[in-house]
């Protein structure tokens, strides 16, 4: 078990400085039409935010793979670099197989699952930060309805689809087997749920119905978006 008490408090300035260096190795700056100079310069607005709003005592020695619990991510909108060019970018931790996109979302209906109106992504950049993540394995076994419904009563938010690809870039280790998560931000209009799970050893970007609970699949959700 981790004692926090005795860990060094978390480096949120380090942090965020890890993601926007990962995002520009894996070459986020191309895909949204730009140089990692001219990339870096978007994002770096949001460094002060990162620091700012961060609790770094509070997740001092936190291990997401066991907590589920992540600070805060960067995530960038599909508008600069698009889902179906972004999750093949993630793989599991210590995995080297690409992460997809499953079948079962047919041509063209994957743009079609945007963010709801209150887990709209605030500014115009296409970049933003969402603070206070949890995996949401509390709700694995839970019909999605209702968990969204209790996320809500919380205060909280779900994660859309790019905030699910955004914690699965930066964070791999979150997603473990039995312990994978429903992004019910994301939404189409239907009883469609996406969802990121694990298969054949990579991560899938699929989705499940709103009314059918998994014994593996939680609901992920974040305190507060901020752009």
């Amino acid at each position: 078990m981790t004692d926090s008490t005795h860990s060094p408090a978390f480096d949120a300035a380090a942090e965020f400085d890890r993601q926007v260096a990962t995002l520009v190795a894996l070459g986020y700056p191309a895909l949204s039409g730009s140089t990692p100079d001219r990339f870096a310069e978007l994002v770096a607005p949001l460094r002060a935010a990162a620091v700012a709003r961060t609790d770094s005592a509070a997740y001092a020695g936190q291990e997401p793979a066991v907590t589920g619990r992540i600070p805060f991510v960067l995530v960038v909108g599909r508008a600069l670099a698009p889902i179906e060019r972004t999750m093949p970018l993630t793989t599991l931790h210590g995995g080297r197989l690409p992460g997809f996109v499953d079948r079962s979302f047919e041509p063209g209906s994957l743009e079609r699952f945007v963010a709801t109106e209150p887990t709209r992504p605030p500014g115009p950049d296409g970049v933003h930060l969402v603070f206070d993540v949890e995996r949401g394995e509390e709700f694995c076994g839970v019909v999605p309805g209702d968990a969204l419904a209790t996320v809500a009563e919380r205060g909280r938010t779900p994660l859309t689809v790019e905030e699910g690809v955004a914690v699965l870039t930066h964070v791999p280790e979150v997603l473990v087997k039995n312990k994978c998560f429903s992004l019910g931000g994301s939404r189409c209009g239907d009883r469609r749920i996406p969802a990121i799970w694990i298969s054949k050893r990579a991560p899938k970007l699929g989705w499940c119905w709103e009314g059918n609970p998994h014994t593996w699949l939680g609901m992920a959700s974040a305190g507060v978006r901020h752009a």
